[in-house]
């Protein structure tokens, strides 16, 4: 397959009053021509921050304490701002959380549709209108000569993603980058915009990054995903891997708390305790396996000393100790038990069929 983006050891903290918050903490992933990577984790993970430095569009008190982004054989965090725009937006794209907070709420969608052909491709207003239309239809709006004319507050909120990724799909991106894109839509509407995505990523054969908090929205969109904990990636496999054979506790703990058909609503688990405290000063020193805290598995080791990444496959890694082969051997929870257990019975099922 062929490569098309590499992070490698990337380190990104943030000055902040209280001390230097460690956001990105030594995390490696590629992504390849006609993927989607989903990357999962809690609220703080570094899921937004690894998607940000990509874009090129991190804070003012960010540092790039070190690794790189490989993209076309450069590396874009050494791209100085006043050049990034040859890319951000023209072969890597964004789709971001809230679609409203994305839109200029009093200029027309098409006039914001068409900036982006106008001032990228230097493509003439007419030829640029007419663009605008077909991106449109291609995102499913509903009379969109029409709809050209409006503004974002006569839309609907699955309407307004739509647009959103109109706009990020104006100039042919090679990469499109999905922070969190439907956690402001209601259920019904979740499922189209994750329809249109893969339809388009498709079509256009387009290298998708998907952040998410939730691992059930990525079952069926990903190919491959890198859960992150604590700034950093702690388990990265195929997606079955990652559903059916899951090996690091954080992984075992956010699919108990994924809620499905097959759920005892009352029985439903939650990730006991809060995320740890990123801000490293004299008295918050980041030290071993820092989901430790949280973990019944944990082992006095993962207190002192920060697990390595241990081969599961060719294809799939955990930074956990528990795959170290000195280590006691645990069972994983209940609910991941029956969740790989209906996997397999629909498995025999098809075969049958």
């Amino acid at each position: 397959m062929e490569k098309v983006l590499e992070v490698k050891d990337l380190k990104i903290s943030f000055k902040t009053q209280n001390g230097i918050l460690k956001a990105v903490r030594n995390i490696n992933f590629d992504l390849y021509k006609g993927e989607t990577l989903a990357i999962v984790g809690e609220s703080g993970s570094g899921k937004s921050v690894t998607s940000r430095a990509i874009m090129g569009l991190l804070a003012g008190n960010a540092i790039h304490e070190g690794g790189s982004i490989f993209f076309e054989n450069q590396d874009l965090m050494l791209i100085p701002e006043e050049h990034f725009h040859r890319i951000r937006g023209s072969r890597i794209s964004m789709i971001f959380q809230d679609p409203m907070s994305s839109l200029n709420p009093i200029s027309r969608v098409g006039n914001q549709i068409m900036e982006a052909l106008v001032l990228k491709l230097k493509m003439p207003k007419v030829k640029a209108k007419q663009r605008a239309i077909e991106l449109m239809t291609e995102v499913g709006i509903p009379e969109p000569e029409k709809r050209f004319y409006q503004y974002p507050f006569q839309f609907s909120g699955g309407m307004r993603q739509r647009i959103v990724i109109a706009i990020a799909l104006a100039n042919d991106a090679d990469i499109l980058i999905c922070d969190e894109p439907t956690t402001a839509l209601d259920v019904t509407i979740q499922a189209q915009i994750l329809e249109l995505i893969e339809k388009i990523k498709k079509e256009r054969n387009l290298s998708v990054i998907f952040i998410t908090h939730d691992l059930g929205v990525v079952a069926n969109v990903a190919d491959r995903v890198a859960v992150m904990y604590a700034g950093k990636v702690v388990e990265y496999g195929k997606v079955d891997e990652i559903f059916y054979n899951p090996k690091h506790p954080y992984t075992w703990a956010l699919l108990s708390s994924m809620p499905s058909v097959d759920t005892d609503a009352e029985k439903l688990e939650a990730i006991p305790g809060t995320p740890p405290n990123m801000v490293e000063s004299s008295t918050n020193i980041l030290k071993g396996d820092l989901f430790a805290a949280r973990n019944k598995y944990a082992m006095k080791i993962d207190l002192e000393s920060e697990p390595p990444f241990f081969k599961v496959s060719d294809t799939h890694y955990a930074a956990t100790w528990l795959l170290h082969p000195d280590a006691p051997k645990v069972e994983m929870p209940a609910a991941v038990k029956k969740i790989i257990e209906k996997h397999e019975q629909r498995g025999a099922s098809n075969e049958k069929h």
